[in-house]
């Protein structure tokens, strides 16, 4: 049979070793045989295989994959019909690896197929017999770490310095969105957290699965931030300070991650180019790279996502009686309206279009119909922890604090 490339086989040997025994003038020397390790992986025994891994490349097809190894076309189109929810034969992507259980005979017929999602998920496709397709992991064993720095000139910066991954990075901000904006860092600033790390079969890393406690000082500011799970069927969880109160707030405080302000609400602006008449500028612009992420900044139905003059293209949040917020000069959007979006949802591209002269996003806050300073409203705090959780709660965050306080930095 004719194979479309090369592939590599990991071959599992039985080991037959002469062995020199201590053995009297009339006997002989008997050789011991030396049986290989049982190797277990995704739910199989290996060595009851020839095992193939590849990587999907460029032209592949799961139906041409399958076809040089002498699987049957009738099985190749049965998966490809009856088991897109369990595994889409269309979205295999370039450089996933895939492994090949083939039967150890002169036929090499592939058995089994393994998909690698990521590098923890897979999909199996088991073809003897009644074909079965269904979805995986590996087993994932969590490590508890504890990590610590201080701001020198932006938070991504401080963590790669500290050898510290992105999303832990995305992860700290994403826990303190509503209290600190980490758009006005301050050299000095620091934080500590206790965190979890992924690690498959036991060794090898798989990156930051959660932090559960964290510490932020930012102007002087200590916060303290604790993971707890209220719903335990849904394993939804929350971030809470020292007090039970939630860290969440109604609103973000910008629109954008890692942005800075480069033009704040200001209704005594003049402008030099329009010979400094005044020109108030009722938004904060925050300057992002083209095709930034646009949040919502609060739960809320669009009202508008249209394209107009100055405005470029926009989209208005009705949130509730008394908020609305506006996001303009998009690149595109990302929604239409009467559509229901929530707290940190995309809605949009930061872009330039309409009057813009450069790429932001221009955020317009309303307050019972009057546009405000975002920044100087005392916006509404999230539900606190429910009373019957503190006692739990309590003594949960105890130990972590204590861990927080023994971190140094």
């Amino acid at each position: 049979m004719k194979l479309k490339r090369l592939r590599y086989f990991i071959p599992i040997f039985i080991c037959i070793v002469g062995c020199t025994l201590e053995t009297k003038d009339d006997e002989t020397a008997i050789p011991v045989i030396i049986e290989p390790d049982t190797i277990e992986e995704y739910g199989y025994v290996l060595n009851d295989f020839n095992v193939v891994r590849d990587t999907i490349r460029s032209g592949d097809t799961f139906g041409a994959i399958l076809d040089n190894y002498g699987v049957p076309n009738q099985k190749i189109l049965e998966v490809a019909s009856k088991f897109r929810d369990s595994f889409d034969v269309r979205k295999i992507r370039v450089g996933k690896p895939y492994v090949l259980l083939n039967s150890k005979d002169s036929l090499n017929a592939t058995q089994v197929f393994i998909y690698e999602k990521n590098r923890i998920n897979y999909a199996v496709v088991d073809l003897r017999d009644t074909i079965n397709c269904y979805s995986n992991s590996k087993p994932i064993r969590f490590e508890e770490k504890v990590a610590s720095g201080v701001i020198t000139s932006s938070l991504s910066q401080t963590m790669e310095e500290q050898n510290l991954s992105a999303n832990m990075t995305d992860q700290l901000a994403s826990i303190y969105a509503w209290t600190v904006n980490f758009f006005q860092l301050q050299p000095g600033d620091r934080f500590k957290v206790v965190y979890s790390e992924r690690f498959i079969n036991d060794t090898i890393p798989a990156g930051l699965d959660k932090i559960k406690a964290a510490y932020f000082e930012h102007r002087g500011t200590p916060l303290y931030s604790f993971n707890y799970k209220i719903d335990t069927i849904n394993s939804f969880s929350d971030y809470y300070d020292e007090n039970a109160d939630n860290l969440r707030r109604a609103f973000l405080k910008a629109p954008v991650k890692f942005s800075r302000i480069s033009s704040r609400y200001n209704l005594s602006r003049r402008i030099k180019y329009y010979g400094y008449k005044l020109r108030p500028h009722k938004g904060t612009d925050f300057a992002a790279p083209i095709g930034t992420p646009i949040l919502a900044t609060a739960d809320g139905v669009i009202s508008k996502s249209e394209r107009r003059r100055g405005n470029g293209n926009y989209v208005k949040i009705k949130h509730n009686g008394t908020y609305d917020t506006q996001y303009l000069h998009m690149k595109k959007r990302n929604v239409r309206v009467g559509e229901y979006v929530q707290q940190g949802d995309v809605i949009g591209w930061v872009g330039m279009t309409g009057s813009s002269g450069g790429p932001h996003v221009c955020y317009r806050f309303w307050k019972n119909g009057k546009q405000v300073d975002p920044f100087k409203q005392d916006l509404p705090l999230s539900k606190p922890l429910p009373g019957q959780y503190h006692s739990d709660y309590f003594e949960h965050m105890d130990s972590l604090k204590e861990k927080l306080d023994c971190i140094t930095f």
